[in-house]
């Protein structure tokens, strides 16, 4: 299901997928896309640019989908880039249209309006938290067991600094869910897992969860894979693989998804 706006039908600014999904997973993709819409161009930035981290999560939407299969889970996702707007931020924050990202100035979002903020907001902000909104209400008025889960992807890199981590896994004060997949994880792979690395909430990056998990007393968990390890869809599908049992599982010692 994709969700158009007044201005503009043939646009959709979010799509969810797998409404009706029984899991007790909801899965939220914040940059799934590095889309640019009409009539924002280029922004003034090169095709390579637009491929790069600073415009989208490359890989997070395929092990997002993987996820929502195995777990039978209802995802929404932006189609918009992050340049355009971040979903993952509150509407007042500096970096919610960013004039500079990573170490790359973005012309077209320099000096922009208060009116043009308040339409970006309008464009995918809005729709795409009012989405999850949706799908949330729907499952609380049936009393279904929900948990949110937000999938994201990061550079190996980030302004010249090397991330050892695989996999980092971000959360607030309730560690219930966190505690049991960072175990699992450090316990059967070799992987290097990050706790509350390379972010944190102190970073400004669990605005969505804070939103549609934790405000609602609803267990919630961001998971961070290094992009280089989600770079085709066969490792897409690995990791989705890899994480599905483990997030059930995680649940489940959690003792499900009321705080």
């Amino acid at each position: 299901m994709t969700i158009g706006t007044p201005a503009n039908d043939s646009f959709a600014p979010v799509t969810i997928v797998n409404e009706a999904g029984s899991g007790p997973f909801v899965l939220v993709c914040d940059h799934a896309s590095n889309f640019m819409p009409a009539p924002y161009g280029d922004l003034g930035l090169s095709a390579d640019d637009l491929k790069a981290h600073i415009a989208w999560d490359p890989g997070a939407l395929g092990v997002s989908m993987g996820l929502s299969r195995l777990l039978d889970a209802p995802l929404v996702h932006s189609n918009v880039s992050r340049l355009i707007i971040d979903c993952n931020r509150v509407t007042d924050a500096p970096d919610l249209i960013p004039s500079r990202s990573e170490l790359t100035d973005v012309p077209g979002n320099k000096d922009i309006s208060a009116t043009e903020r308040r339409h970006r907001i309008a464009l995918s902000h809005t729709p795409f938290h009012s989405a999850i909104d949706k799908i949330i209400d729907a499952r609380v008025a049936k009393k279904k067991l929900t948990a949110v889960v937000s999938i994201h992807s990061y550079t190996p890199v980030y302004k010249g600094t090397e991330r050892p981590w695989e996999i980092g896994l971000i959360y607030g004060d309730d560690a219930s869910l966190a505690a049991p997949t960072l175990e699992a994880l450090r316990k059967n792979t070799s992987y290097q897992v990050g706790d509350n690395e390379p972010y944190s909430p102190a970073d400004g990056v669990y605005y969505t969860l804070n939103r549609h998990g934790s405000e609602r007393g609803l267990k919630s968990l961001m998971i961070e894979i290094r992009n280089d390890e989600i770079a085709d869809p066969a490792s897409e599908t690995a990791w989705a693989e890899l994480l599905a049992p483990v997030l059930t599982n995680a649940l489940a010692e959690a003792g499900g998804a009321d705080a």
